[in-house]
């Protein structure tokens, strides 16, 4: 959907949605678009902005879904802290069942888990419990 500023020949501006740039065009083309204040079909785009979310608003978006992954991560993983290295590399060798977790390493041994093999990614939060 896009929603377009018009104004009519008589100068009345209003705003109206279409499905596509192509629809408005060809809704306008046969005459079927049309000022509400005069029913005039003369009617023309008008120069918008878009609408593009403020800085606040993208960041209390980020905020929101970091929010809800850091909820899905703590809720579905087992939390090993400081034994993720080690906990890690024994699922990877099959010593031990194989589960999510997630908990900490220092970045020269993630680095070295990835160049085992061993699946790994950095989280864009601190677990709860890091934060008591």
């Amino acid at each position: 959907m896009i929603r377009y500023a018009l104004k009519c020949e008589a100068g009345h501006a209003f705003e109206s949605w279409f499905k596509s740039a192509g629809a408005y065009e060809a809704l306008r083309g046969a005459g079927h678009v049309a000022c509400p204040d005069c029913g005039s079909a003369a009617v023309e785009k008008e120069l918008m902005a878009p609408a593009v979310a403020s800085g606040q608003a993208r960041a209390a978006d980020r905020a929101a879904a970091l929010a809800e992954l850091k909820r899905k991560v703590e809720e579905n993983a087992d939390y090993v802290g400081m034994n993720f290295v080690a906990e890690a590399r024994a699922m990877h060798a099959g010593e031990r069942p194989e589960r999510s977790i997630y908990g900490e390493a220092r970045p020269e041994e993630a680095i070295a888990l990835l160049e085992e093999g061993v699946p790994v990614a950095p989280l864009p939060f601190l677990p709860t419990r890091k934060t008591n």
